[in-house]
């Protein structure tokens, strides 16, 4: 399906991009070393991104990698959160197909310390032990990395239940699309937005932030709620077309639409080609995309209201950070 870039968020609204030359700047991202070695073994063992996710991603770190990592280390933090994001974007692309859940199952147990083959049988036509063994030796490259933050011990319990949410966020949007009837926004808006990875994120950087004053750490994960809330619109306004496509209902845009009777599941997952573009053009009219970006823009304006309550990082620059995000998503649609 044909996609176009809705425009970049300012303050007088949205304006055009120019695509083509956002991608052009994305795709001269050089990847570190670690990060092109495993994403060359994922597109000879898997292949369904493109590389610009990776490249986006990692362009992206600078604009919300909080204030409180040293500039030595940022490099070093950008790396290992790109890392992160191969491995949980495999794990989400696992929990959402039908045939890899027993792949995605084994795999979400990977960061805790369990050998993902101990929970799978051989003879197990829905685990792929190729993507478990490329999924190990990628945490291990992860874990041996963040295991040297000066900070690890402090943060490291903390970093491995955020990691459970992420795994469950995925996790329900499995099941919604197994169980269509149960989708409803306030689920989608709770749950969907762990798998934006903002918390585990911010965990790695926490490990690299000794001026980090940990007595402030509830007033900054409150406001990382609401941060993770915005980043889970952009990327809902930006990819449901595609989701639509494949058969993927969880997007919030397309809970929408379903709860509303705008469309209905058999149409979706029966739509091939034209029919998917007529689908999407019968939700956009409806003006659902609309409403996430008012509700984007709320969120703006009422998590600005509580940056004051951190004063070790820079909190309003990290609610900056999360704007440039959602301008980069409009102007990368359809290439994610």
């Amino acid at each position: 399906m044909a996609h176009e870039a809705r425009g970049q968020l300012t303050n007088d609204g949205f304006v055009g991009p120019d695509p083509t030359g956002y991608t052009r700047q994305v795709n001269k991202t050089e990847l570190p070393e670690t990060v092109r070695a495993f994403a060359d073994r994922y597109d000879r063992l898997i292949g369904n991104r493109d590389r610009f996710l990776w490249k986006w991603i990692h362009n992206l770190f600078d604009e919300f990698t909080l204030t409180s990592v040293p500039a030595r280390q940022r490099s070093a933090v950008y790396e290992r959160k790109t890392l992160l994001t191969i491995f949980v974007t495999v794990l989400d692309d696992l929990a959402e197909s039908d045939g890899d859940r027993g792949t995605f199952d084994a795999g979400r147990r990977i960061p805790f310390g369990t050998d993902a083959t101990d929970h799978a049988s051989p003879e197990d036509d829905h685990v792929d032990y190729g993507i478990l063994e490329y999924l190990a030796d990628l945490w291990d490259a992860i874990d041996s990395a963040i295991r040297d933050a000066p900070q690890f011990a402090e943060f490291v319990d903390i970093f491995e239940y955020d990691l459970r949410q992420t795994f469950n966020a995925m996790d329900y949007s499995g099941l919604v699309n197994d169980n269509p009837a149960m989708a409803n926004r306030a689920e989608a808006e709770l749950h969907d937005a762990y798998n934006m990875t903002m918390f585990p994120y911010a965990c790695i950087d926490l490990m690299y932030s000794p001026s980090f004053d940990r007595s402030e750490l509830g007033a900054l994960r409150s406001i990382l709620c609401d941060l993770q809330q915005m980043a889970r619109i952009g990327n809902w306004i930006t990819t449901w077309e595609r989701e639509l496509g494949e058969g993927d209902i969880s997007s919030g845009v397309l809970v929408c639409a379903l709860r509303r009777g705008t469309v209905d599941y058999e149409e979706i997952v029966s739509a091939e080609g034209r029919a998917v573009e007529r689908l999407a053009d019968r939700i956009r009219s409806q003006g659902i995309e609309s409403e996430f970006t008012r509700k984007w823009e709320l969120l703006d304006r009422t998590v600005r209201k509580r940056t004051s309550e951190v004063e070790s990082i820079d909190a309003e620059q990290i609610v900056d950070g999360i704007e440039a995000v959602m301008n980069h998503h409009l102007a990368s649609e359809g290439y994610k």
